[in-house]
């Protein structure tokens, strides 16, 4: 955090953002469970997809891109699986409905597989992982893009950064909770250091003609998280997302199919009933022994303490909670264009 960020409070935030898009045409119940999945982005100090999209977001509402109004189906469903067309809506609204569905099937069938179809941006999918682990499950969550990231010896964009999340139950520990781009940074991240004006780290990501950058203003792909690695997960992720659902959204675009080029994402949620193989409570507390475990290991030099999935995200949410969430100028900047064009009075800051 600077000097100059802007210190808003959680509830002021969300009701900010609920605003906007609900001046957008985004139905009022919609518009608040997206601005509460920013926020809590924000609040866990992912910045990068919290509030930040907002502007983005409504841009493609403007375009015709985001369905503000979608009808999200159901156009399979088997004893252990589904799949929903979300006909454009927003991301985190066809997951918040197949994170009903992928619970309510595992509850019969033990696990519970959706898939989504023809969405937009999903923004941090592990809060839906969470919901599920909430509910004494394993939650899994992987989504699919355009290509936005660069293929291992390319020069040129030729995956997404498809993120995979994680989310298991613990005991008196927290829920643990790993949600990863498959990009050594997301494009969120390349906002941001837009937004602040910090440079980017090395390797991060290269700009319009194939070479590396550190400048955030000139970053315009980002690079494959441990190179064939990270590369290898983002084209299998495809294969298990938009192949599945014959949508694919790779091929299209390297190949310039019309419209290939057009936002869209897939994606899928999987939530395994851990009741269905043992106890619950058992399991809840091998998390947190196995946590523990990981955290009594011997640290490097300069290591104060070992963390595992999801704590650092707790921590600073609980200080953001109390303290304030902080928005850098060029991201308020942005928020204050919006709200001028829509007619949404800015709310108070610090």
């Amino acid at each position: 955090m600077s000097n100059s960020d802007r210190i808003i409070t959680e509830r002021t935030l969300t009701d900010f953002a609920r605003d906007l898009f609900t001046a957008a045409g985004v139905p009022s119940e919609d518009a608040a469970l997206i601005a509460r999945v920013l926020v809590w982005s924000n609040l866990r100090g992912v910045d990068s997809h919290g509030v930040l999209r907002i502007p983005g977001y409504l841009e493609r509402v403007r375009k015709g891109i985001n369905n503000p109004t979608p009808n999200i189906r159901t156009i399979t469903d088997l004893a252990a699986a589904a799949v929903l067309e979300g006909d454009g809506a927003f991301g985190q609204v066809a997951l918040a409905r197949a994170a009903k569905i992928a619970i309510a099937k595992a509850t019969d069938a033990g696990i519970g597989l959706c898939l989504i179809r023809h969405a937009t941006h999903m923004g941090s999918i592990g809060y839906f992982t969470l919901e599920i682990a909430a509910e004494g499950m394993a939650g899994i969550a992987i989504n699919t893009s355009r290509p936005n990231m660069a293929y291992p010896g390319a020069r040129t964009a030729g995956l997404a950064t498809s993120p995979i999340a994680i989310s298991v139950p613990g005991s008196t520990h927290a829920p643990l909770m790993l949600d990863m781009a498959t990009a050594t940074q997301s494009m969120g991240k390349i906002q941001l250091a837009r937004d602040t004006g910090m440079a980017l780290g090395e390797g991060w990501a290269v700009d319009a003609d194939g070479n590396p950058t550190i400048d955030p203003n000139k970053a315009s792909i980002p690079t494959a998280l441990g190179g064939h690695k990270g590369g290898g997960l983002a084209l299998m992720f495809e294969c298990l997302t938009s192949l599945m659902v014959a949508n694919p959204l790779i091929a299209p675009f390297l190949e310039g199919a019309p419209g290939g080029r057009e936002h869209m994402q897939n994606g899928l949620l999987i939530a395994v009933d851990i009741s269905k193989f043992g106890d619950v409570g058992d399991y809840a507390r091998e998390v947190d022994r196995l946590a523990e475990a990981i955290k009594t290991l011997p640290r490097v030099d300069g290591t104060d303490e070992i963390l595992v999935p999801g704590e650092r995200g707790d921590r600073v949410l609980e200080r953001r909670k109390a303290d304030g969430i902080p928005l850098p100028d060029g991201t308020w900047n942005r928020l204050e264009e919006v709200a001028s064009k829509l007619g949404v009075a800015l709310p108070e800051t610090r």
